[in-house]
């Protein structure tokens, strides 16, 4: 009898994990006018611009703008252009944001890798922060995946915005 009841036990937890993973699926971001795919970890992340022929970017919110706010947007450089000098002129249009303070530059690892940029800046008084990561696609290449949010909310979020970047990658042809 004990068995039985063990049966049962590991039977439904068993089960429970099986439905959880099911919900737990990935969703991929594709689509025909870009040549990239990524991953987003939750259902959470909504689309608010699609790409078309005429613009390539793609932007996400998480529930909302103020939770976390997803720009992907693709940057031409001159070929053996340093990091440092592609982060040093995302910045400049930054340091007018009030109460803009930059963070320190990361190194980054994933399907392509790069670096990771971060920074703070005050919204209509609320404390406010930005990640971005340049991750390169080829010599003349750069990716550059924005995310900016409430600075609380997007420091909740870091596994997931490290998510989406590390599975980040040229789309397969």
């Amino acid at each position: 009898m004990k068995l039985n009841k063990f049966s049962v036990l590991f039977s439904a937890v068993f089960s429970l994990l099986f439905v959880a993973s099911a919900f737990a699926q990935n969703e991929t971001f594709k689509n025909a006018n870009v040549e990239y795919t990524f991953d987003l970890p939750e259902a959470a992340w909504k689309q608010t611009v699609k790409p078309s022929e005429m613009s390539p970017n793609v932007e996400y919110v998480f529930g909302d703008r103020a939770g976390g706010h997803l720009e992907v947007r693709k940057i031409s450089v001159k070929a053996g252009e340093m990091f440092s000098d592609i982060i040093e002129n995302e910045e400049q249009k930054l340091q007018f944001l009030p109460g803009y303070v930059a963070g320190k530059d990361e190194n980054f690892k994933g399907s392509l890798s790069g670096k990771v940029f971060n920074y703070e800046y005050v919204r209509s008084g609320r404390n406010m922060s930005g990640r971005f990561y340049f991750l390169k696609a080829n010599d003349t290449t750069i990716y550059v995946l924005r995310f900016t949010g409430l600075r609380d909310k997007l420091r909740s979020i870091r596994n997931q915005t490290d998510s989406i970047a590390r599975t980040f990658e040229l789309a397969k042809k």
